[in-house]
């Protein structure tokens, strides 16, 4: 492991035209392990909640500090990757990954559920989840290449999301759900095997010399005094709320309106399918599109979808119908959203720049998890989240079209 320092950084050859695969699909592997349990637990909710004898607002605190740590944690272990390499980061976040997966097995109290599924798993999520993957990916990847790189990440992640909901849903019928968490535990332990291909990464391995004058403190008054970088982390807040709240709630919402569970994990597996479309497809138009319109159609799209849902009859087909057009909105928006920082300040401070933008969409992440617990203990029903995502879609759409997709003048002048 290489000191990866200004003072002594790791180079790495120049990519030119070529995609440096081996370093793409050893990220894609640790994409989909960190991102395919996480997604599953919404499968974990009734199991839980009926042994321990806990209401729904007590395991939905629990996904939401998870997803709020996840965020907390990202700019963090992102400026320690810029600095250090990114293989450091990904041991560290899969070793207390796994240690948050094996107490939330054991977890007989509320606190112990809070600090293992969301504390834990949030921190250990944080420290392997796709802002660090594409950070490191941008620093080997030439500029042409990084909105396809990014796309075929989040895709990989999609995938751990297709992968992990069948296997969940077989596990805990097989062996009882705090088997299954355990077994998950294990798979988190071979991440730092597969990011081998990462030691050394860091953020001075490939950057000019107008990005090396730049400090961390120079940096973050940059990026916060930027107006487009605010308006994307505005309306990276309303991704995080859209998603984490029908990961954790969809399965207990379909069984509440008399569908069958089975079709919930139909339902993700198809959400997770489909997102390799929809993030594959995002990435590749991302390098002929203008990005910030792009985002702001894909929100509009994710409202009339919802709204689709509600009021139409719900039934099995409409289920798997709005599944599948989910599922290509779902991470169609990262890509694009990874790809303007970049464009905007470089590849420098990608971790830690990229951390607050995700930052923000854990906040709406653990906003529309907490909600929809808290909400429907109180009322009975998961309308008012459903309809206030629509409204937040709408909003994340006029917060994007101004968004300026181009670098600050400090790069556009070098």
């Amino acid at each position: 492991m290489s000191n990866a320092s200004p003072s002594a950084p790791a180079p790495r050859p120049a990519t030119g035209h070529a995609i440096p695969w081996p370093i793409v699909l050893c990220g894609c592997l640790i994409a989909m392990l960190t991102f395919g349990p996480r997604s599953a637990m919404g499968f974990y909710q009734l199991p839980v909640i009926e042994m321990r004898g806990w209401d729904r607002t007590t395991f939905g605190l629990a996904i939401a500090i998870q997803n709020l740590f996840w965020g907390a944690g990202q700019p963090v272990f992102g400026a320690i990757s810029d600095k250090f390499g990114t293989w450091r980061v990904l041991a560290l976040g899969a070793v207390i990954y796994a240690a948050g997966l094996y107490l939330m097995s054991v977890a007989d109290a509320p606190w112990l559920l809070h600090l293992s599924a969301g504390v834990m798993i949030g921190l250990g999520v944080a420290a392997g989840s796709f802002s660090i993957v594409m950070a490191a990916f941008a620093r080997n990847v030439s500029p042409e290449h990084r909105t396809t790189v990014f796309g075929i990440g989040t895709a990989a992640g999609s995938a751990g999301m297709a992968f992990f909901s069948p296997l969940t849903v077989a596990l805990i019928a097989s062996y009882g759900w705090q088997d299954s968490l355990v077994y998950m535990a294990a798979l988190m332990l071979l991440i730092p095997l597969l990011a081998l291909p990462l030691v050394g990464n860091a953020g001075t391995s490939q950057v000019s010399a107008r990005e090396m004058e730049q400090t961390v403190g120079e940096a973050l008054r940059e990026a916060l005094g930027h107006q487009s970088y605010r308006l994307l982390v505005a309306g990276f807040f309303v991704c995080g709320f859209q998603v984490a709240f029908i990961t954790a709630h969809f399965p207990a919402y379909l069984q509440d309106i008399g569908i069958d569970a089975y079709w919930a994990g139909i339902a993700l597996l198809l959400i997770g399918g489909f997102n390799i479309i929809g993030s594959l497809g995002s990435g590749v138009l991302s390098k002929r599109r203008h990005m910030p319109h792009m985002l702001a159609l894909i929100y509009v799209a994710r409202s009339i979808a919802v709204t689709a849902f509600l009021l139409l009859p719900q039934t099995p087909a409409s289920v798997v119908v709005f599944a599948a057009v989910m599922g290509i909105l779902w991470l169609s928006t990262v890509p694009p959203t990874n790809a303007l920082v970049a464009v905007m300040f470089g590849t420098r401070y990608l971790g830690m720049l990229g951390g607050i933008v995700f930052l923000s969409h854990q906040v709406g992440s653990f906003l529309g998890v907490w909600l929809g617990g808290y909400l429907f203990d109180l009322y009975g029903t998961f309308d008012p989240v459903w309809w206030l995502g629509v409204a937040l879609g709408l909003f994340a759409a006029i917060v994007h079209w101004p968004i300026r997709q181009a670098p600050v003048e400090r790069l556009a002048a070098a």
